[in-house]
């Protein structure tokens, strides 16, 4: 045979193995775990958030989990124990306030100060996990009775807190890093100015109560966007009711709700979720579980990478999903322990209020685009198997 000819036919078999592996690779490079190839931010050295070039990785994620492990659709609904759970910290809540207001028990300062902190600080932080539980329609399915109990759980919050939460968290998930998008995200002077000092990282978290509400006023005014009917009428309902707590429990009692809540949302380990979520530990990686004892109160608000992937599931079932799929998350970065991000996070200068990850609108439409490919892709892997499936089904 010429030798041309058998050139000819190598060059052809060559083709044939590269068309075949283009046809298997993934259409999103960052398959299955979708890790992106960002460098994180560390301050000092980078002077702006990380930058990514694709989509979040949660709806890509959730549609890979899914198709490997269909039962998870099974821990969708909802959760009729989280209004037990409100109802229950809420009468505590007033309980103590009224202890405190009307000197039922002669406490000093400290005592004062030390039941605000363990006790206050720690229901105030399950009651945030209440709210979000309602934004997200998992207390019922009706989502007007959701709104109700987000109402119920801002009775032992002074500040109307759980309309403007539900609408901004919405938007977190739809564009999260996106830059001018999503409310989460850091403002300017919070990354120039804090940056790594431990320092300024420590009053940056006592004053995170205050951030969470600059951050959205700031959204509004930059997208001249006005207040919602329902957060005109979370704030008319908090007036009420603080009002109604002032008079019954007067106003120590009142500031004991208000210290739970500064303490509950600053340096508080039931507050440091805030800071393990998406801040970044790791290259390629922007949204981080935690993994330990303190989910048990805290109702599993740990189980980050579990929520954002699967939106639709109470946290009552976000550990059964982690089981399910721990082929996919036990391979992720996560914490261990709130403190020590706590700790870490201040001490350590190569991390503070930048250490996240942004992307363009454009390049988040991009990475969205691919979502049809790989649905083919799905697809066509599917049909792979059910090819084998039947051959081997013939042999036997």
């Amino acid at each position: 045979m010429p030798p041309f000819i058998e050139t000819e036919e190598k060059s052809s078999n060559l083709i044939s193995r590269k068309v075949k592996e283009e046809i298997d690779r993934h259409p999103d490079h960052r398959h299955p775990l979708y890790l992106g190839t960002w460098k994180r931010s560390i301050p000092y050295v980078d002077v702006d958030f990380a930058r990514d070039d694709m989509d979040e990785p949660h709806l890509k994620r959730k549609h890979t989990i899914l198709r490997e492990h269909p039962e998870v659709e099974k821990l969708y609904g909802t959760d009729i124990r989280t209004l037990y759970v409100t109802i229950l910290i809420t009468v505590i809540q007033l309980s103590i306030s009224y202890v405190f207001g009307q000197r039922v028990v002669a406490a000093p300062w400290y005592v004062f100060l030390l039941v605000a902190y363990f006790v206050g600080g720690t229901l105030t932080s399950m009651i945030g996990v209440i709210i979000h539980e309602a934004c997200h329609c998992l207390v019922f399915k009706q989502k007007w009775v959701n709104r109700y109990v987000g109402l119920l759980a801002n009775v032992a919050l002074p500040v109307p807190i759980a309309q403007s939460f539900r609408r901004y968290h919405i938007e977190h998930h739809t564009w999260q890093g996106v830059e001018g998008m999503d409310p989460d995200l850091p403002l300017e002077w919070e990354k120039s100015l804090i940056r790594g000092n431990a320092f300024s990282k420590f009053l940056w978290v006592m004053i995170y109560p205050i951030m969470y509400v600059v951050r959205g006023a700031v959204m509004q005014s930059d997208r001249n966007l006005t207040p919602s009917k329902w957060e005109l009428i979370n704030v008319a309902f908090t007036i009420c009711t603080d009002t109604l707590i002032q008079r019954f429990c007067g106003w120590k009692g009142l500031l004991y709700l208000l210290l739970s809540l500064w303490f509950g949302y600053s340096l508080h380990p039931g507050a440091a979720h805030f800071i393990q979520e998406h801040y970044t530990f790791d290259d390629g990686q922007e949204t981080y579980s935690y993994y330990g004892i303190l989910n048990i109160p805290l109702m599993n608000i740990g189980y980050h990478n579990e929520h954002h992937d699967f939106q639709k599931i109470p946290w009552s079932n976000l550990p059964s999903l982690r089981s399910l799929a721990s082929d996919y998350y036990d391979k992720l970065a996560y914490h261990t322990s709130w403190i020590m991000v706590h700790w870490k996070f201040i001490t350590q200068p190569n991390v503070g209020p930048q250490s996240r990850v942004i992307r363009s609108y454009s390049d988040f439409k991009k990475g969205r685009s691919i979502l049809g490919k790989m649905r083919q892709y799905d697809l066509r892997k599917k049909q792979e198997a059910a090819a084998i499936a039947a051959i081997v089904d013939n042999k036997q």
